[in-house]
């Protein structure tokens, strides 16, 4: 456990790329198209290239903030962002070697497909995030440690279920660094919940009144619920996500006993909120 946020940007800093040069190196990009892989992944992988991209909009939108002017996360945002990004360009390179062509164009057509009432309804919360000040950075950690832990274990589940040594070998390379990624955003998280009965109460009622999944707003709904009925279909893959995500949220000052998490997407994965395919975990 971490004493202070300086403790764990420290931390972090200290953490090696998992994507370095050499990594790279070993990725067998000419093997791809010789491996199998379902059509049902493919919509998966452009909805985790999208949001991976979107980073540089989640982290603009964070500088507005009193959460984003704290030294600590602001300089972890600034790595955050390069390797998130980096993320996105190794899917879409992955894509375009299995078969499925994209633009060059792909990021600004992603990023314009985003709807208006997303941009305004961020533009709306902001403003109001503003009004708490610094005792609205818990909440801010807390979302971001949720979708980070989200992230990482999609894309365990991905590899898993997939099937395809390339992904799985690209994919276990970016959980690396998510998972570096969750856990500061948990770490900070925790340290600022304890700051104030203040801020584990505002916290917790923002995450129990408005989370939504990773990405949904800035992509549509339908595309949500089919990448997580996808990834955690049935018990078994609820049972997955809520002990890696939500169990793991319920440790953090504030949050023991809130299942508004898992039960979001329990409904998704189990309430026939998403068509169903063709796999099963």
């Amino acid at each position: 456990m971490f004493e202070t946020g300086s403790d764990v940007l420290a931390w972090y800093e200290k953490q090696p790329r998992a994507l370095n040069q050499k990594f790279l190196d070993q990725i067998q990009w000419n093997e791809i198209s010789k491996h199998p892989l379902s059509q049902d992944f493919i919509p998966v992988l452009l909805y985790m290239r999208d949001v991976e991209s979107f980073t540089e909009i989640y982290h603009d939108e964070l500088l507005r903030t009193p959460t984003g002017k704290d030294p600590v996360i602001r300089k972890f945002m600034e790595r955050w962002s390069v390797e998130e990004n980096q993320h996105a360009e190794l899917l879409n390179r992955f894509l375009n070697e299995a078969g499925v062509p994209t633009s060059d164009n792909w990021w600004n057509e992603a990023k314009a497909a985003i709807p208006r009432r997303y941009n305004f309804e961020n533009d709306v919360v902001m403003r109001i995030t503003n009004c708490f000040g610094r005792y609205f950075s818990g909440a801010h950690m807390v979302w971001g440690a949720v979708n980070e832990m989200t992230t990482l274990q999609g894309y365990r589940r991905l590899w898993k279920l997939a099937g395809h040594p390339v992904l799985e070998q690209l994919l276990r390379g970016i959980a690396q660094e998510e998972s570096l990624h969750s856990h500061f955003y948990w770490s900070i998280a925790r340290l600022k919940l304890k700051e104030s009965k203040f801020s584990r109460g505002l916290a917790r009622f923002v995450i129990d009144k408005f989370w939504t999944p990773v990405g949904q707003g800035a992509k549509p709904q339908g595309e949500t619920n089919y990448l997580i009925s996808t990834l955690f279909e049935g018990e078994s893959g609820i049972s997955a996500f809520n002990r890696n995500v939500g169990e793991r949220m319920q440790q953090l000052p504030g949050f023991a006993g809130l299942k508004t998490v898992s039960e979001r997407v329990a409904a998704i994965s189990l309430g026939g909120n998403a068509p169903r395919r063709l796999i099963s975990v």
